[in-house]
């Protein structure tokens, strides 16, 4: 989660997203596609002078208004990229896009989710290179955790979270909206929805938390990409956890993202999928 980023795929906002029905994909308003192509574009120019190689998705997928969080369909390993299957069901048809973009670029598919089992990436939480955190909730089902398992293989160690009801099934909380490794020993964090025993596993494991406060887990202030060891993005306007990471040794980008992020409950690591990190 914290290796330096070489190189990610990005998605821009798309008419799917432009024309998205609020109520529906649970926004906060109608999107404003034009400025959401500003912001984007603004968030990728920060990946791209931090030297990060950009690829693009723009493959055509109607109706899909939350396919620009590229984090999500699928989860990139050593091995290739697992296909996963979105818990959201508005968002099934984006896992096979991404896959097939993904081996455009050399990277094949190595593991497909089937069945029943659901999972989302917002809730797979690389610990370590050995050791995937993975949240229960309403995105990611208990078949899906055992199809990870499996994907990944006895060498991997995964280790199940059990997420809080929150606002329900229709909003979006993944482990990820709780948590982001900003180094292998630092993260930022929202302890009143942490679980107990994932607390003390971070602890245990030497992990110092930075507590983001109540008025910016609303706005996202949990949500921190790495793009090396204590250099991250945020979403602007969270002044406090930016202080407070900075504090700690993090150079700290911002960028504004009222539609691409605040509107549509998506921040910088959910617009984001790395595909090679590497010391």
């Amino acid at each position: 989660m914290v290796a330096p980023l070489r190189r990610v795929l990005v998605r821009p906002p798309d008419a799917a997203f432009g024309a998205a029905d609020p109520v529906l994909w649970h926004y906060s308003a109608a999107p404003d596609l034009a400025r959401a192509r500003r912001e984007h574009e603004a968030f990728v120019r920060i990946l791209a002078a931090a030297g990060v190689e950009i690829l693009r998705h723009e493959a055509r997928l109607d109706g899909l208004a939350d396919a620009m969080y590229v984090h999500d369909p699928v989860l990139v390993t050593a091995r290739g990229t697992v296909v996963l299957r979105m818990g959201k069901p508005a968002r099934r048809g984006e896992e096979a896009a991404i896959a097939h973009r993904l081996s455009e670029d050399g990277v094949p598919t190595c593991y497909e989710l089937r069945g029943d089992a659901t999972a989302e990436g917002g809730d797979c939480l690389w610990l370590d290179e050995n050791t995937l955190a993975v949240g229960l909730g309403f995105r990611t089902n208990a078949a899906g955790l055992a199809q990870l398992s499996q994907a990944l293989g006895p060498s991997m160690s995964v280790v199940p979270v059990e997420l809080p009801y929150y606002q329900g099934p229709a909003a979006c909380l993944h482990l990820m909206s709780l948590i982001s490794l900003v180094d292998r020993d630092l993260a930022v964090v929202y302890l009143p929805l942490l679980p107990v025993p994932f607390y003390e596993r971070l602890l245990s494991r030497g992990i110092e938390l930075i507590s983001v406060p109540a008025e910016e887990f609303a706005t996202m202030g949990t949500n921190v990409l790495a793009i090396g060891p204590r250099h991250c993005i945020m979403l602007a306007g969270n002044p406090v956890t930016q202080g407070r990471l900075v504090a700690a040794g993090c150079r700290v980008e911002t960028y504004e993202g009222a539609e691409v992020s605040l509107n549509a409950e998506g921040g910088p690591t959910c617009l984001t999928r790395p595909v090679w990190r590497s010391w």
